[in-house]
């Protein structure tokens, strides 16, 4: 059965000016969501995750814009939106974003109920303030937050970080969008409270219909979430799978590092992988596989031309020449070969 696209972006490109420079932040890329789905974007800070679904609600600072490709959504181009009116129908009501920091996006001089308040009327058809106020206490519970009569007369900082983020969650919830996008929510918190979130998060997607984005760089938080993930590297996508594919079969030598990262494959006694070098400066055209310095299966080819994608299955594609069929055998490292043992890895 074929998957509903709900939105796709084609040959996009982003770029920064910086200091009488560009900053190629995004390079080419290409991507569909589906409908119902929830996509993981992963990879190292810098990579371009935020910056790419930022696209999707015109938040780029005032240095970004887009010189080239397309951001389709329900018939329009996202990409050529110019005024704000046009993105205000577009942000909250359509595409929705909970942010890392919930307190950068909590006002601390309102009570929380009525900044749910806020983005019922802005963004639903109720109107008076006994059903707007039942309504924020249905969102309220429904994000698991208990004695909400209490709670919708509190201020942000009569909450706990894990309690904050419910709340943005709520918030998002009541401008009743399609596409859900989640930067990081979990990062600044707790293991215990980051599965409370990620599993509301799965709840809340079924309940309401949603089609989640799900921004990090923790592959433990993706195992736990996603449908299907796509690997950023150097503001690219260089892997594209169903979860179970990345985890399982990942093909890409920045695929097997980033998993090679997770502490369930370290060995008691050895330090824990990390990936040498860094990431290449996007003030320059990159040549090649941008990955090629920082690896140490890297082909001659890899330092000269840029791969294409290799489609590994009808749901999994990957831009390495080690997928060509003229390339040598290499294999994986053997942490990634023994990934079909670990079970807690994935689900």
């Amino acid at each position: 059965m074929k998957q509903e696209v709900i939105l796709s972006v084609k040959d996009l490109h982003v770029k920064f000016r910086l200091r009488g420079r560009e900053l190629y932040a995004i390079r080419n890329v290409s991507l569909d969501v589906y409908k119902g789905e929830s996509l993981a974007i992963v990879g190292e800070s810098g990579s371009g995750k935020s910056v790419f679904t930022k696209t999707f609600m015109g938040l780029l600072d005032a240095n970004g814009y887009i010189p080239s490709g397309e951001i389709l959504y329900e018939g329009q181009d996202l990409a050529k939106l110019t005024r704000e009116k046009d993105w205000q129908k577009i942000r909250g009501g359509e595409i929705a974003m909970i942010m890392q920091d919930p307190m950068t996006s909590l006002n601390p001089l309102k009570s929380i109920g009525e900044q749910i308040a806020e983005a019922i009327r802005l963004h639903q058809d109720i109107r008076g303030a006994d059903r707007v106020r039942a309504r924020v206490m249905d969102y309220l519970r429904d994000v698991g937050i208990s004695e909400p009569e209490r709670r919708y007369k509190q201020y942000a900082h009569e909450f706990s970080g894990g309690m904050r983020q419910r709340v943005v969650i709520a918030i998002a919830l009541a401008c009743n969008p399609k596409i859900l996008i989640c930067d990081e929510p979990t990062t600044a918190l707790d293991v215990t409270i980051q599965a409370q979130i990620i599993r509301l998060l799965k709840e809340l997607k079924e309940k309401y219909h949603l089609t989640i984005v799900f921004i990090t760089h923790d592959l433990g938080v993706v195992a736990n979430i996603a449908d299907r993930v796509a690997v950023m590297y150097a503001g690219d996508f260089i892997e594209v799978g169903m979860a179970e594919e990345i985890f399982y079969d990942p093909k890409h030598p920045y695929t097997w590092a980033l998993l090679s990262s997770l502490p369930q494959l370290g060995q008691r006694g050895e330090e824990l992988f990390t990936i040498q070098g860094t990431p290449p400066s996007l003030f320059k055209e990159i040549r090649g596989d941008a990955f090629a310095p920082r690896n140490p299966r890297a082909l001659k080819i890899d330092y000269l031309k840029e791969p294409p994608y290799f489609q590994v299955s009808p749901t999994h594609k990957a831009k390495t020449w080690l997928l060509d069929p003229r390339a040598p055998k290499v294999d994986p490292p053997e942490a990634i070969r023994n990934l079909k043992n670990l079970e807690v890895v994935y689900r």
